[in-house]
């Protein structure tokens, strides 16, 4: 039955993604998501209590103390339950949850505080705000009673994994060891019914990626922040519904100003495993999207003020999906931006596939054999922009100062031809180098793909992937 009403979701998606975007792009993703489906074979299995055990054991010497903050508001009692219960539980035993309860019924006050009270445990504090301040400044004051070295998020209807707080603490840990404690940390997540017994939608993220962040919050849930800086940069309430963007947004942005972008994927960790799992019912985001419509233009407006801090001259729209957005720079990326070196398209053979495009440090093509019209399943991966270790030299665009690299790794000057690319403004002319003095078999492409890729990030600049550039290979 539960896992009956989240398919159902899926068919409201289609029917707002149709209203929105029109018959052409709502059969393509109905017929992607069908797909993805088919494909999935998704359990989440909790781990053994001796692991657990194993954990504890590992960690009690561990200093860091975690704070973790719900904002309560008129909270589902069994939901309550099971969420105090996930904190309870963690095999990392250095924590306190700060619950905040703004709830409007004395009613559901008076559960909210006798549950919590039930619990016996010191570790859990429990304020009763005199108003509802909002989420951004209801968690304010969450934050402000916290007092670990971490302070993570937690929804009031969602829990967590007895393991989460242990994978938190070790790579706080492991960063320590090398003298370098992250400002953010985050892990992958799923969801769940409303009756906690199926859990579907395994949301397997990357590790730090500037200009992926600036498409989408793929970081989201579970997050934790360093309590100094947290403490600093507070929520805001002018962002509320996409507060946590708008937050992990800011701490990108001081992590740049402090000129580490360099060092991102030390200062902001991905802890790849599930830690999470974000409850899926009629009135969460996680089942309807339109629910929560203002936070798709609180995002959109975070993300300008983001450009805004850089100082880069920018316009952010909407993308075909909501929650997905698209930074247009004016007059164009290499332009606004000096920390991108190259920016390249994708590629397509004659069957409409991509072929050739972004690739990863091994040499594989990211999202080969796609068709060009799906997205790349619920994450929305393949139509958002993204730093990558190389993109194809038969559709980029270089930055004056790596011309004379382009030659020297590809043996031909630099020089530009122009394309036509279909965007949803209309057709726009975009200039590609013009490799037309290569001779090259697609082995040979990707070869000199990857040097030059590498010799860009070796220069200290970042290789971004435009999905919106696009040609045809003719193969």
């Amino acid at each position: 039955m539960g896992n009956r009403i989240l398919k159902m979701d899926n068919v409201r998606k289609t029917i707002n993604y149709l209203k929105k975007n029109g018959i052409s792009h709502a059969y393509y993703a109905a017929k992607e998501r069908l797909e993805e489906e088919k494909r999935a074979d998704y359990y989440y299995m909790a781990p053994s209590a001796e692991t657990l055990t194993r954990q504890r054991r590992e960690t009690e010497d561990y200093p860091y103390l975690f704070s973790i903050v719900t904002p309560a508001y008129e909270t589902e009692e069994s939901y309550l339950r099971e969420m105090l219960a996930s904190v309870r539980d963690q095999s990392y035993r250095k924590w306190e949850l700060i619950i905040v309860d703004a709830s409007d019924s004395d009613l559901v006050e008076r559960t909210v505080r006798q549950v919590t009270e039930e619990a016996g445990d010191m570790r859990i504090k429990y304020r009763r705000l005199g108003k509802n301040l909002g989420i951004s400044g209801n968690t304010n004051a969450g934050i402000a009673l916290a007092a670990g070295d971490y302070i993570a998020f937690l929804d009031h209807d969602d829990f967590i994994t007895p393991d989460a707080l242990y994978y938190m603490a070790a790579a706080v840990q492991e960063s320590r060891v090398q003298n370098c404690l992250p400002a953010l940390l985050y892990s992958d997540e799923d969801k769940c019914d409303e009756t906690s017994r199926f859990f579907i939608s395994p949301h397997i993220k990357q590790k730090f990626n500037l200009d992926l962040i600036l498409s989408n919050n793929y970081i989201c849930h579970f997050m934790a922040v360093e309590a100094k800086l947290l403490k600093t940069l507070k929520l805001r309430s002018e962002y509320d519904g996409a507060q946590d963007y708008d937050l992990v947004l800011r701490v990108v942005d001081n992590l740049l100003k402090r000129d580490l972008l360099g060092r991102m994927e030390t200062m902001i960790v991905h802890i790849p495993r599930i830690l999470y799992h974000w409850r899926s019912h009629a009135q969460s985001t996680a089942q309807n999207t339109q629910s929560k419509s203002y936070a798709y233009e609180a995002g959109r407006r975070a993300l300008a003020d983001f450009g805004s801090r850089q100082g880069w001259q920018t316009h952010v729209e909407h993308s075909l999906h909501l929650g997905f957005y698209d930074i247009c720079y004016e007059p164009d990326l290499l332009s606004v931006r000096q920390d991108a070196g190259v920016v390249g398209g994708k590629i397509l053979d004659a069957c409409g596939c991509i072929c050739a495009g972004a690739y990863d440090e091994s040499g594989e093509c990211l999202f080969e054999g796609l068709n060009g019209h799906y997205s790349g399943g619920s994450t929305h991966r393949a139509v958002l922009k993204q730093d990558c270790a190389a993109v194809d030299i038969r559709c980029i665009q270089v930055r004056e100062e790596l011309q004379p690299v382009y030659r020297q790794i590809l043996g031909i000057p630099y020089q530009e031809r122009t394309v036509q690319v279909k965007t949803r403004q209309g057709r726009q002319d975009v200039q590609i180098a013009d490799v037309a003095g290569l001779s090259c078999d697609e082995a040979g492409y990707r070869k000199l793909s990857l040097a030059f890729g590498q010799a860009v990030r070796n220069a200290g600049y970042l290789v971004v992937w435009d999905p919106g550039i696009v040609i045809k290979s003719g193969r």
